[in-house]
């Protein structure tokens, strides 16, 4: 038998792949129920109000985030730090060429979490994360002043990420805007 913890796993992980499909509209407990191969019972014994399943869900999300772009940020902690280790870094932030449902939940949630007061702890968790790892990218570039300059750094990257999600542009305009960044403060450096 599964545990607890295991079903509200599974209940999250349809969560965010329902999200990624088909929008936070497409998120019922009957739809949810059949992607996570559950009861419709064993959702609502676990999560008692749609809101409670989202913000699990971004919750979730948040903290697998902050976990992989901390570690990207200590990775951008080497001497010899390039724009190509730069390059390479922006790259999986991109998370590859394919953008599948796993890319597009998160603006989903980053907007319901604009409509709901309560999710915007967690997301700014998330920014956070995203915050750090482009002051680090920067710092290791000789960028100035690189704390005033990350939120528009991650600002920059998520234009393009939902640029990409719009059109299909290619993940190589993620380099392309970190380039422009770089350029553009060193441009402004006296």
């Amino acid at each position: 038998m599964p545990r607890a913890s295991d079903t509200r796993q599974s209940i999250v992980d349809a969560v965010l792949r329902i999200i990624g499909q088909d929008g936070i509209a497409a998120v019922t407990n009957r739809r949810i129920a059949k992607e996570a191969g559950l009861s419709l019972g064993s959702v609502t014994y676990h999560f008692a109000t749609q809101h409670e399943l989202l913000r699990e869900s971004l919750l979730h999300f948040v903290a697998e985030e902050t976990r992989h772009f901390t570690e990207l940020a200590d990775a951008c902690t080497d001497e010899r730090f390039d724009i190509g280790q730069a390059a390479e870094a922006v790259a999986q932030v991109a998370g590859g060429n394919a953008f599948d449902s796993r890319h597009i939940a998160p603006f989903e949630l980053y907007v319901q979490a604009g409509r709901d007061e309560r999710l915007r702890a967690a997301a700014a968790e998330c920014f956070a994360a995203y915050d750090l790892l482009a002051t680090r990218i920067l710092t290791q570039l000789g960028v100035p002043d690189p704390e005033r300059l990350a939120g528009a750094a991650v600002a920059l990257v998520f234009g393009q990420q939902l640029r990409r999600l719009a059109t299909g542009a290619p993940a190589e305009e993620l380099v392309d805007t970190l380039l422009i960044l770089t350029r553009f403060s060193e441009a402004e450096t006296p």
